[in-house]
C-alpha cells in the first residue's frame, strides 16, 4: 500500500518550514520537518514528495506552533511521540537520540557523540557529520548543537548563519573569532 504524504508549511522568522507527516492505523507519524531556506516551501516539498497534498490538522498544527516559537528563541523541548524515527537506519536513531539529549545551551562534537553512550564508534565523527545533515526532523532534533572538534560552527540544513544565530538564542557563546566555547560541551 502506497504511503499519502501531507504537508503543512509554516512561517518562522527563519524563512518557512514544512512538515510531511502521514495518516497510520494508530494515528499520525511525522516524517520529515523541512528547512527551506528562502526557497518556495512548495517547491521544496514537491521535489521530494511527488503526489503530497497540502493538508494539516490540530496535531501537526500544534507542532507548527512550537516550531515558530522555538525559533522565535522560546525554550521549548519537543516530544518525539509522532515522530517517525523508524524510518531511520539504526545508526542514525542513536546519533539523532544522542544529539535530542543534549541540552539547550550546550554543545558537542561530532567526535564526542561518536564516542558516546551508545554509539561507542570512536573516530566516525564523519559518520556522526552524515547522520545529522540528513537529520529529518531539524530543529526537534537540535542538529544545530553539534560542533567541529575546535568549536567551529560546520554544517547546517538552514545555514551556517543560522545554526550560529540559534546556539546564541540558546545562549552558547562564541569567541571573536567565531568559535564556540568548548567549556559548554557534553559527553
Amino acid at each position: 500500500m502506497e504511503i499519502q504524504y501531507f504537508a503543512a508549511s509554516y512561517s518562522t522568522p527563519f524563512d518557512a518550514m514544512a512538515v510531511v507527516w502521514w495518516k497510520t492505523a494508530s494515528g499520525l507519524r511525522i516524517r520529515q520537518t523541512l528547512l527551506c531556506r528562502k526557497k518556495k516551501t512548495a517547491e521544496v516539498v514537491w521535489a521530494l514528495y511527488p503526489g503530497i497534498r497540502d493538508k494539516s490538522c490540530r496535531e501537526v498544527d500544534a507542532l507548527g506552533r512550537k516550531l515558530a516559537a522555538f525559533l522565535e528563541g522560546e525554550k521549548i523541548v519537543f516530544d518525539l511521540d509522532l515522530i517517525a524515527l523508524e524510518t531511520c537506519g539504526e545508526f542514525q536513531r542513536k546519533v539523532l537520540m544522542a544529539e535530542y539529549r543534549i541540552p539547550r545551551g550546550r554543545i558537542s562534537t561530532y567526535g564526542r557523540i561518536a564516542g558516546h553512550g551508545h554509539i561507542t564508534t570512536p573516530g566516525a565523527a564523519r559518520a556522526v557529520g552524515t547522520a545529522l545533515a540528513t537529520n529529518p526532523f531539524p530543529i526537534i532534533i537540535p542538529c544545530h548543537r553539534a560542533l567541529r572538534a575546535d568549536g567551529s560552527i560546520g554544517g547546517y540544513q538552514g545555514g551556517a548563519m543560522m545554526k550560529r544565530a540559534l546556539l546564541e538564542m540558546e545562549g552558547v557563546k562564541f569567541t571573536d573569532s567565531g568559535k564556540a566555547f568548548m567549556d559548554q560541551a557534553v559527553y
